[in-house]
This record gives C-alpha cells, structure tokens and sequence, in this order.
C-alpha cells in the first residue's frame, strides 16, 4: 500500500523538448487561425498588426523571465499556486488555484475540444450525432494518455508540436514558393484600409486577441516538479517557447496578409476555408482544417497535463480534498486531479457555456498573472538578473494596460469572472476550520 503519511511527488520524467512542447502546445493552438483575420480586419493596417505582436511578444517575453526564475526558486509541480502561495500567503495562492481549476481550465480545454470537433466535421462528414459527441470523447482522449503516464503523456505532446511547427513551417513555405502572396497586399504598410473600427476599440479587441493566442506559455511552470533538472531546462524551455510562438504568430500573420488583402478578410471562422481555397484549390478547406485540428490537439494536449497539477498541488497544501493530492501507484500521475479536470471540462459542455467563459475568464487571468510576476519583489535573497526590475516592471504595466482595455471595452464578463474567483472564499474558510 502506498504510504501517504508524507506528500507524494511525481517522478522527474520530462526532458527539455516537453517543457517547450507545453509552453508551444499551450499558445500555438487555436488563436492562430481565429485571432489574426479579425486582428487583421479590425486593426486595417499591417503595420498596427505587427506592432500589436511584437508589443504582446515583448510582454510575453518579460513573463517568461520571471516564471523562469520563480520555476528556478521554487521547482516543484503547481505552477501559480505554489508562487502566490510563497509570495503573498495561502489565500492568494488558493485563489489562484481556484480560478485555474474550476473557471479557466475547464473553459479553455472545452473550447478547445468543441473546435477540434468542428473542424474534424469539416474532414470527415459525421452524422450530427456522432459530431455532438466528438468534443467530449477528445478530452476523454487526453485525459487516458496523461493518466498512463508523465512519460507517455509528455511524448505524444513533443511528437505533436513538432509535427505541428514543421506543418506551421511548411504552410509559410508553400504560400511563398507558390506565387499566392502578393507584397502589394501589404502596401500602404501603414495607413489603415477603409471599413477599418475605430482605433481604440480596434487596439482593445487586438491586444486581447493576441494575450489569447500566446495564452499558455506560463504552463510550463506547473510541470516542473516533473522536469529534470528544472533550474538548467525550465528558463530555456520558457525562453525558447516564446520565441519559436512569436515567430511563428509574425510568419502566419505576414502570410495571411499578404495571400488575402485586408480589405477582403472575411470573420475568423470562415476565414480558414477562405486562406484555405485560395493556396491549394477546391481541397483547401480541408487541408487547412486538418492544420487547425493537428494545433488545437496539441494545445488540448498540453492543457490536460499542465491543468489537473493546479488541484494536486492545492490538495497537497491542505486547501483541497486530500484525495486530489494522491497518485496512482501504477502510473505515478495524479488521477483523480486528472479526473476531476475532465469532468469539469465535461460538464461545461453539457451547459454550452464557452464563449461565456473565455470572455470573463482574460480578465481575472491578466490579473493573477501580473499579481504572481510581482512575487519577484519579495524574494530573499534578491534577484541578480540582467533583466531584473526591468522585465517584472514591463509585464506588469502592459498588464495594467489590456486590462484597463478590457474594463473599458466589456466590463461585465470581467466582473462576472471576478464574482466567480472570490467565491472561492467561503470554501477557503471551511478547509481552514478543517
């Protein structure tokens, strides 16, 4: 019998390319292909979308060397949970937990499985019946990989974010060799098309589609219990995550410029079918949706290894059901953790409620994130980085800034998300009457 006197930690099972595999599995998922249309149409200008990447991948990169170093401090499996915990108490770190957990992740990974179901049914033509069941039986799927193991789990997520970059790659590839890009598509480079929103608006809705698209790449934190060698692989992974997530988010958008002019990008769904078409012919739309499938597989992939260490490392502190905290003796993975994301995720697509959820969930995301970079200021000893207050300090005020876009743009779902979070208290309060 396994002896549970003493927290169990998982085993160190996963290398440098997994790490990276979560980082870009998470961020290269579905935003690309929905994101940059409406980027693009709304913003009216390749200039502005450029800036719009390049600015969110400057805040993204500041990110990326703060959870390097509290991954470096801190090397054990919870990501956020454990960093608040340290930094700012129990409650911040429950808080946290209990957004990931149970508004986030659940969110995220049945968006996700409802647009892998979406673009299969475009592949291969299922009755509806057997379409309605798709999303459901996906995250099904993922979750039996990652409960036969880190080692299992963390293969197929390197595997697919390989074969996902080299597909990305190849698609800039062809559209280039092919003669379908037009470099007069993107002149005038600046000034702004006709039919383009009003600028602020146009700003808020880009810089919000762009924080989702490169959402993710602080995941990574949450396995490095399970990483070997955390304080050499963790910083490369996040490092090199985000710099192979912005290269590719510049080259797709570039590309999906200068194929389809701006001024002819239809809505984000249709614009896959759209691109699709127009680089390999009346088989485009397929071809394109396999690509969306293959990224968002690896996105869910990740997703449903890095989500359920949330709820384990909570259970572990004793601010959860001490079940969550257990692993299987078999498979050495946290099952019932595993389980209950999948159930979550589950049950959030019986209520159909995923728009609802992405909206209010950014907001309460931007703010836990900018809250836990701020850590980094109350570390003893201090830190000796080169990129030391420099990057906490950017990451925060580009924080501040979609923030405040989001609060002037669409308040209520953020507010709403904002109830949802501290309604964690009361359950808060009864594990430490516990």
């Amino acid at each position: 019998m396994t002896d549970t006197s003493q927290p169990q930690t998982p085993k160190r099972e996963l290398g440098f390319a997994a790490a990276v595999g979560i980082v870009v599995g998470q961020s290269i998922a579905l935003g690309i292909f929905l994101t940059p249309a409406s980027m693009a149409k709304s913003l009216g200008s390749p200039m502005l979308l450029l800036l719009v990447w390049v600015a969110m991948a400057v805040m993204t990169m500041s990110g990326a060397l703060c959870y390097a170093e509290l991954g470096v401090r801190f090397p054990q499996s919870g990501g956020e949970v454990v960093y608040l915990r340290e930094g700012f108490g129990e409650t911040a770190g429950y808080l946290y937990g209990w957004m990931a957990a149970f508004v986030m992740y659940p969110g995220v990974a049945a968006a996700l499985a409802v647009g892998t179901g979406a673009y299969l049914a475009q592949i291969f033509p299922f009755s509806h019946l057997v379409a309605a069941t798709i999303p459901a039986l996906t995250i099904v799927f993922f979750a039996v990989i990652n409960i036969l193991g880190t080692k299992i789990s963390g293969g197929l997520l390197s595997f697919i974010n390989v074969l996902k970059l080299v597909i990305l790659f190849a698609l800039v590839a062809w559209a280039l060799i092919s003669g379908h890009t037009e470099s007069r598509n993107l002149v005038p480079f600046a000034a702004r098309r006709a039919g383009s929103d009003s600028l602020i608006p146009a700003l808020a809705g880009a810089a919000v589609g762009a924080f989702f698209s490169f959402g993710g790449w602080w995941e990574a934190g949450k396995i490095a219990g399970e990483i070997r060698n955390p304080q050499k692989y963790l910083p490369l992974a996040l490092v090199s995550g985000v710099s192979v997530v912005t290269l590719v988010y510049i080259l797709i958008s570039g590309v999906f410029v200068s194929v389809i002019p701006i001024q002819s990008v239809t809505d984000s769904p249709a614009f896959v079918a759209q691109f699709g078409s127009v680089l390999f012919g009346g088989a485009g739309a397929r071809i394109l949706s396999a690509c969306v499938v293959l990224c968002v597989a690896g996105g869910l992939s990740a997703l449903m290894m890095a989500a359920p260490r949330v709820s384990f490392s909570m259970a572990q502190s004793g601010s959860f059901f001490p079940a969550f905290a257990k692993l299987s003796p078999r498979w050495n993975t946290p099952v019932h953790a595993i389980l209950l994301q999948t159930g979550l995720a589950i049950a959030v697509l019986l209520l159909g409620a995923f728009d609802r959820i992405l909206a209010y969930i950014i907001f309460s995301a931007i703010v836990f994130l900018a809250v836990t970079v701020c850590v980094l200021f109350r570390l003893r000893p201090s830190i000796d980085r080169w990129w030391f207050p420099a990057a906490p300090v950017i990451y925060v005020a580009f924080s501040a800034v979609i923030g405040g876009l989001i609060l002037l743009h669409n308040p209520l779902p953020a507010l709403i998300g904002v109830a949802v979070v501290l309604a964690g208290l009361p359950v808060r309060r009864f594990f430490s009457r516990r």
